[in-house]
Formats: structure tokens, sequence, C-alpha cells
């Protein structure tokens, strides 16, 4: 290198005193460092280029991945609370679906009217009210009740007198002293007045009166309504001073300890069906809650022109929210059969097609896809070495396989499925989270 220089250096004093050397060496000075520049340039080129080509092969072999894996961390499986299981065998009942409607006997639904008319004076209950048999819901008043009590009471003082007539008729007759014609018009008017007074007793007994209980200074104005049956108050329709009379519902009731559940099967399902088989039914309005009944009749005609046969059954244990008119969707429990079943969450849907999630080992290739490369490539990628640590210090997770299945009857919160798809004896499936794991899946799935 000290030579060059010397030699530069000579040839530089040598041409100073003529300027056309000079020019020309600041050609030759520039033309080398244009080589120099040039190579410089070249070695970054392709250092460029392998590391394209190294990130190509990478890329290329993400976009190969089984479109039906999906991988989580164990962060991920934690926090979105996946559980794993088995397929289980269960003891399922194969059963017929069916729609229908409650409904109370009208020997348990009562609407109570007041035998006499009057006003309305007090009303003891209002709707929701729970009553029992007997218990006054209302009172009438009418100045019409004395009447029928006082016609009583002046009965009962006449037929005394009768008596007394019928007897001294009597002494008369036995000692010839006396027309046998009296003693027999004393003994017919006595006869009258006691029909009479049996009439007024059984109208009094009607007011709710005991007339046993009556005599001049005690008379009742005021007639109390009672319940013929227990139950709940459902209506009532009068208000305070309200007139009523034989045709006036003072109130509604109706006893749903005696609901009836009514279903409409069809001709099909009809031969499924007998009596004492059990029934599971939910109300619309609460889905949550399941109620039973239990078969205790089968309809023997269509309904109207419809091919539904109408089922009668009994709704067994609590009642509570059950109110007459509900609509229901009931199941009609048939045979029980063993099958393979899992759990109803553990199935998801998509395109039509139901899937479950199988775990799986996660792939070989995966864990050694970067001990192959060559020489060059890890000189071009020295530089982000550090990128690459970083990634394979990241936390292990599993690997789930998404397999398709056939659904088949659901009982106790578990459903029938048939693989359509082969997999391990005894492998672990996700039982609850499978939702998250589908969603993790087309996450990925859009990010490729």
């Amino acid at each position: 290198m000290f030579t060059i220089n010397q030699s530069f250096s000579t040839i530089i004093i040598s041409i100073n005193k003529n300027k056309k050397m000079k020019k020309f060496l600041i050609i030759v000075m520039i033309f080398a460092g244009l080589i120099f520049f040039v190579s410089c340039g070249t070695k970054d080129s392709s250092t460029e280029t392998n590391i394209e080509v190294v990130n190509k092969e990478e890329g290329h072999t993400d976009e190969h991945e089984n479109p039906n894996m999906a991988t989580l961390t164990d962060e991920q499986i934690q926090s979105i609370g996946v559980e794993l299981g088995t397929i289980e065998m269960k003891q399922l009942t194969a059963s017929v679906k069916a729609n229908g409607v409650l409904k109370v006997p009208n020997q348990n639904k009562a609407s109570v009217n007041s035998i006499y008319g009057g006003v309305i004076k007090s009303l003891l209950v209002q709707p929701g009210s729970t009553v029992s048999r007997g218990q006054t819901i209302a009172t009438v008043a009418n100045p019409e009740f004395i009447q029928a009590q006082s016609q009583y009471l002046s009965v009962n003082a006449k037929i005394t007198f009768a008596e007394l007539e019928v007897k001294r008729q009597k002494e008369l007759n036995e000692g010839n002293a006396g027309a046998l014609k009296n003693l027999q018009s004393a003994d017919a008017e006595l006869r009258s007045l006691r029909t009479l007074r049996s009439t007024l007793a059984q109208q009094i007994q009607l007011m709710g009166i005991n007339p046993a209980r009556l005599s001049n200074g005690r008379l009742v104005s005021v007639l109390a309504v009672t319940s013929p049956i227990s139950g709940v108050v459902s209506n009532v329709p009068v208000k305070m001073g309200s007139y009523v009379d034989v045709t006036t519902v003072v109130a509604e009731i109706v006893d749903n300890s005696q609901l009836h559940l009514d279903l409409f099967v069809y001709e099909k399902d009809l031969p499924k069906l007998k009596n004492n088989q059990v029934i599971h039914f939910t109300v619309t309005n609460n889905p949550g809650k399941e109620y039973d009944a239990q078969i205790y009749s089968l309809g023997s005609s269509f309904e109207g022109e419809s091919k539904a046969v109408s089922i009668h059954a009994k709704v067994q244990g609590e009642k509570t929210g059950l109110i007459d008119g509900m609509n229901v969707t009931a199941i009609i429990s048939l045979e029980q059969t063993t099958v393979p079943a899992v759990p109803a969450e553990a199935i998801i849907t998509v395109d039509g097609q139901d899937y479950i999630f199988v775990l799986t080992e996660p792939h070989a290739e995966n864990e050694n896809k970067n001990e192959s490369k060559d020489s060059v490539q890890q000189t071009a990628r020295a530089p982000i070495q550090h990128k690459e640590g970083e990634k394979k210090t990241e936390e292990k997770g599993k690997t789930f396989e998404r397999i398709p299945v056939a659904k088949g009857k659901t009982d106790i919160g578990y459903t029938e499925i048939t693989l359509l798809k082969e997999i391990p004896k005894d492998a672990k499936i996700v039982v609850k989270g499978a939702f998250f794991v589908s969603a993790k899946m087309t996450n990925t799935e859009g990010h490729h």
C-alpha cells in the first residue's frame, strides 16, 4: 500500500508541471471511486435478496397451514375458559317435540255472582289475591233482604198460633163440642204456614244467613258473597257502589293447582305415545325453566282442519309462574338408548356443518423450521437474530383440529354425535369454549 501511495505521489509531483497530466489524474481517481461504490452496492443488494428469499419461504410455509387447525396459548385458554373432556357414552331419551297450551279445567274455574240483587258495599279482594273456599270476597246491601227475614219471623208466629188452634179444635171434636170442619180448616192452615216457613228459610239460607239465629231485633241487610272454590282471583269487574244482580259477575277465580297441558301432535307421531309418558315443557316467557307433566288421555279426533291430535297431560310438581292460556314447547320422552354424546355447547355450526374441536399434538416442523437454513441465509439474517430469539421464547399453547360431526337427539344437556372423521380413542375435545376456539380459527384464516 505504501509503494502504491509513493508511486502516486511521484506521479503527482511529476505531472504538476503539466496541466494535461493533472486532468488525466483527476479522471483516473474519479473512476476508481465509482468502482468502489458499485462493489459495495452489489454486496448490499445480494444481502437484501437473500433476506427476501428467506421471508418468502416462511410466508409460503404459513400459507399452507391446515385451515381446520387453531392454536391457542395457555394464557388464551385460561382467559376464555376453555375446558377439555372426552366423548361420553350417555343414556339419552328419544323424544317427540310438540307445541301446546296450558289450560285449567272448567270445574276449577269460578265466576262468582250474587244470588240477590243489591249494591256493592265492600270489596275484600283484588286480582292476584289468594282465596279459600267459603271466604267472603264482597258484600251486597239491599233493603229487600230484610223483607224476607221479616216474613220468616211473622210466619213463625202464625205457626205457633195455628198449632194452638189445631189443638183446641181437636179437644172440642173429641168432646163432640166442635165441628169436624173447623178442625180440618185449622189443620190445613197450619200445613200451609209450615210450607211458607220452609220456603222462606231456604231463601234466607241462600243469602248466607242462618234462620235459627234470626230475631226481631237482629235482621241482616248486608249479604256476603263467598268464593265457591279455592284459588287465585283473576278478575274483579265490579266497583264499589255498583248494582249487581244474578247475572253480574263479581269476581273470577282460577285454581291453577289443577293445570292441564293440551299438546298438538301430528298423526305420524301418535303411535309413539301412550298414557303415563313423561313430558318436559317450557313456557314462552321463561324458556330457561323446565316443568314436567304426565299424559293421562290421548285425543280421538283431529283438531279442526289440521292433522294434529290433542294430547292431554296433567302438570306435575312445581307450578309457580304457570298461568291458564300460556303457550308452551314440550318434549315427549320415548325410549332410552346409550349413544356417544358431548355437551351441547361443545358443538359449533359453520356454514351448515356441525363440528367439534379435538386436541392435537403441535406440528414437528413448526418446532424445527429454522434449523435447516444454509450458512449464507444465516449470515444474511444475522442482523435480526434478536427478533427470532424473541419468537422462540414465546409461550407454547395447544392446537385444536375441527372435526365434522352429525347431530342426533338431545337430552339433559347432551347431544348425540356421529363422527364424520376418525379420531384417536379417548381423544380430548373442547367441551366448553368451542365458540371462542372457532372465532380464533376464523380470525387466523382472515389474517392469512
